[in-house]
């Protein structure tokens, strides 16, 4: 029997991802303690108000059904944890909706607003996922290059008139991934201006908003008209480690949810009500277990910071995330880089490149591991002679 894969899997290809994967395993294999900074899932464990009530509700055989949608008291939590973090008040009914996981959302809202031939506007460097959408939607993709000059924000001022009349989807996504940008009041202002002239829908990924350091992040629903062009979709996944969970939700224009919702329909069954009840209980949680979450992370940021300039290696620290988006020396392509990190000093990195062309010259370290484990990548880095000390007269 032949079987065939078909076309449309030729955009779901992550070679980069798997051969690194590859190397890993086989110095592994040989003997090496490797240091894997390249996958951004959390290590911390989520808090364990969140774990109890998981555990209690997993007991109650009431709760085995298919839920279908979000509960009353997922969107109620979701209603009043937007108001408290952010400003923002939504209506409960209909201008929230609950998600498995906002990789649910992200890879199906273009199947329900874009043609094939459509264009999907997505920044580069970006989110593997975001590519994934487009792909499945059959739609066109122009890159927003993110470009350092211009603090990593997209200049909307470059795209052509012919992109912004068959555009359709707009995705940005601050504080960023792979890119720890974080976007101004001003910069949302000009998007929704530029949406609602060129009929575009936003998609604002916030998965890391609760992941800063010096400066809170904005929400794009807290700007003036934001609900009027779009969305915003945020997980626990990140703020309560809760990512295997999969839970999320997308909030804001009620049209473009219930389009989302209507899909959705057809898909899937909802979110295990156990799920649900963990996620209202930390949603609901006023207790410092963010804060301690984002001292954790600062830490790691300002060990390897610290760190790699003592080393010659000159790193912006981040505002948030926990991502550090760093230039690779000269000498080297993303990839060359990466690889020297892996032979060299056994530690794992992913070359921005990944994430699209305009990441090319940059890697992307995730900050998954102890303040032990880091101390130690900063010593193999040291002792492997990629950068080495500088020449004294």
């Amino acid at each position: 029997m032949n079987i065939v894969e078909a076309k449309r899997m030729t955009a779901f290809g992550q070679s980069i991802f798997s051969e690194l994967a590859e190397i890993k395993r086989q110095k592994i294999e040989r003997g090496h303690q490797m240091i894997d900074l390249s996958i951004g899932s959390p290590d911390l464990p989520p808090p364990s108000f969140v774990t109890e009530v998981l555990s209690e509700a997993v007991l109650d055989q009431s709760l085995y059904g298919y839920s279908l949608k979000g509960t009353d008291a997922f969107h109620g939590a979701v209603k009043d944890f937007y108001l408290r973090q952010y400003g923002v008040e939504l209506n409960k009914d209909d201008e929230i909706l609950a998600l498995m996981g906002s990789q649910d959302g992200l890879v199906h809202l273009p199947l329900v607003l874009c043609n094939p031939g459509d264009y999907i506007l997505l920044p580069d460097p970006g989110y593997t996922a975001y590519t994934a959408g487009a792909a499945l939607a059959g739609a066109e993709i122009y890159a927003m290059p993110l470009k350092k000059e211009n603090n990593f924000l997209p200049d909307l001022e470059e795209i052509p008139k012919e992109v912004r009349d068959k555009a359709k989807l707009m995705i940005l996504n601050f504080p960023g991934n792979p890119v720890p940008a974080i976007a101004t009041r001003e910069f949302f202002e000009k998007v929704i201006d530029f949406c609602r002239i060129h009929n575009i829908v936003v998609l604002h990924d916030f998965a890391y908003s609760e992941l800063y350091f010096e400066e809170k992040p904005l929400s794009f629903l807290s700007i003036e008209g934001a609900k009027d062009v779009g969305i915003e979709m945020n997980s626990l996944s990140k703020t309560f480690n809760m990512a295997g969970c999969r839970i999320a939700y997308a909030v804001g224009n009620k049209t473009v949810l219930k389009m989302l919702a209507d899909l959705k329909s057809n898909l899937d069954y909802g979110v295990f009500f156990p799920i649900q009840a963990a996620a209202v209980k930390a949603l609901r949680d006023e207790s410092s277990y963010l804060e301690m979450t984002r001292k954790t992370y600062q830490a790691r940021r300002d060990l390897l910071i610290n760190g790699f300039k003592k080393l010659g290696w000159e790193v912006p620290s981040p505002k948030a995330t926990m991502f550090i988006w760093a230039e690779v020396p000269p000498k080297y392509t993303s990839k060359q880089f990466a690889f020297e990190l892996i032979h060299r000093a056994n530690i794992v990195v992913t070359p921005g490149n990944a994430f699209g062309a305009w990441g090319e010259g940059y890697v992307r370290i995730a900050l998954v591991q102890p303040e032990t484990t880091l101390q130690r990548a900063l010593h193999n880095l040291k002792k492997s002679g990629i950068f080495p000390p500088p020449a004294y007269a």
